[in-house]
């Protein structure tokens, strides 16, 4: 087997700013409390200059894929949907980009539809259909990219005010085994996409994934090498039962958040996936901005050890 090295970046919870204006009927819904908290909170810290320092740090380190696992707006209001939109395409290439969506890009009833038409290249699997259509199911998705399988899953739902959990159903899950189990079968080193963590007790109990147990019985039934999630703007480090071992579960940081915050600053991912079936080699390493917000750092390597 020729030598084969796959380098993917992994960003989230981009939250696109600035918030737009709303009118008085987007501001009638449940967008009220998070125009709200964003005024209150997150607006002293998500800067999209910060954005853009990390995404030239990763195209500096020639990358061959992006994941970005949710919350690329705020309110999911039809402006910040169309910004996402544009964003996207100055991230690189559909085929460059994957992208599964996260609550705030389903904030309200309707948005998600809205949201997944106007992203839908970045949300499709190799042979979904060329055009979006509300009838069909996008996720999960299978992208094959060189030697590497990745598979999207969505938990966003419209949840009521002050609540932000995500659901992932018995529909999704059986998919999602099937998919992995063929993607194995392929020789395929496996990484799952989604937006919540798939951990319990990793999140408060408004924001949690339901459906834990579910994707935990996938992993574990399915098989997979790597498991990427974002919504609690933290960088961290789980694990959930594999086929043949253990299988990392890796969270990073929002990737507009400033310095100064109580919340960690701007981080990315970065896997070198090498090796073959059987005997595959995973190294992870993490990049952060650094305290003046005007670059990044490695912050942490190998950051797979336990």
């Amino acid at each position: 087997m020729s030598h084969f090295m796959f380098k993917l970046a992994h960003i989230s919870d981009i939250h696109l700013g600035p918030l737009p204006r709303l009118s008085i009927r987007e501001l009638a819904s449940k967008r009220i409390t998070g125009f709200v908290n964003w005024h209150r909170n997150r607006r002293k810290h998500l800067f999209g200059s910060t954005l853009d320092v990390l995404l030239q740090d990763i195209a500096s380190k020639n990358v061959d894929h992006l994941a970005v696992t949710g919350d690329l707006v705020n309110l999911a209001s039809g402006i910040e949907i169309r910004t996402a939109a544009e964003w996207l395409t100055t991230v690189g290439d559909p085929a460059f980009a994957s992208v599964v969506p996260g609550n705030h890009d389903a904030y309200v009833p309707g948005a998600y539809e809205k949201s997944m038409r106007a992203w839908y290249p970045y949300v499709r699997g190799d042979h979904a259909p060329a055009e979006w259509s509300e009838e069909g199911h996008i996720f999960p998705y299978l992208r094959i990219r060189d030697r590497v399988a990745l598979i999207g899953c969505s938990t966003a739902v419209a949840t009521p005010p002050f609540a932000a959990s995500g659901y992932f159903s018995p529909r999704q899950a059986r998919e999602t085994v099937n998919m992995l189990r063929a993607a194995g079968e392929a020789g395929l080193f496996r990484v799952v996409m989604i937006h919540h963590p798939p951990i319990r007790g990793a999140t408060s109990f408004y924001k949690r994934m339901i459906g834990i147990r579910r994707f935990a019985a996938v992993v574990s039934t399915g098989g997979a090498e790597l498991v990427l999630h974002g919504h609690t703007h933290l960088n961290t480090l789980h694990w959930l039962r594999g086929q043949t071992g253990p299988v990392p579960v890796v969270g990073i940081a929002s990737a507009s958040q400033g310095p100064g915050s109580h919340k960690p600053p701007a981080a990315y991912n970065l896997f070198t996936i090498s090796g073959a079936p059987g005997s595959w080699n995973l190294q992870a390493e993490r990049f952060s901005l650094n305290p003046m917000g005007d670059a990044v750092s490695g912050e942490s390597t190998d950051i797979l050890r336990r």
